[in-house]
């Protein structure tokens, strides 16, 4: 069994915060099961790492949980949340910035975790 999972995330944008939630959840159940987990933002979805975007959204309008909240949780169970280089240039203004836990990782990187049989990957 592949016990490495990566996630895209492109259509799930801080427009409609209540779509992004289902990815970052499963990716915390895949993490509960030991798997490696690694979550690419592609597009505008790349907001989500620009420092204050995720703790100012909410999935439920009961505001019980921020996607700042689900990003931290992540971050601290080791999983590796990615920026897209290019969606960084379109999405990204200056003097924005990224959340410290946000690493870099292109298209490249996605398409070569697809191609590993030792990976599985998820699109949202």
């Amino acid at each position: 069994m592949a016990d490495k999972l990566a996630f895209l995330i492109w259509a799930a944008t801080p427009d409609h915060p209540e779509l992004v939630v289902t990815p970052l959840v499963h990716a915390l159940a895949a993490r509960a099961l030991d798997a490696e987990v690694e979550i690419h933002f592609a597009g505008p979805a790349v907001r989500w790492l620009v420092d204050g975007v995720a703790d100012a959204a909410y999935a439920t309008a009961d505001k019980e949980k921020s996607v700042g909240d689900f990003l931290r949780q992540l971050a601290a169970e080791d999983v590796r949340l990615l920026a897209c280089g290019m969606a960084r240039a379109a999405w990204v203004r200056s003097p924005e910035a990224l959340i410290a836990a946000a690493g870099a990782a292109g298209a490249t990187a996605f398409v070569a975790r697809s191609l590993d049989p030792a990976w599985r990957v998820l699109v949202f």
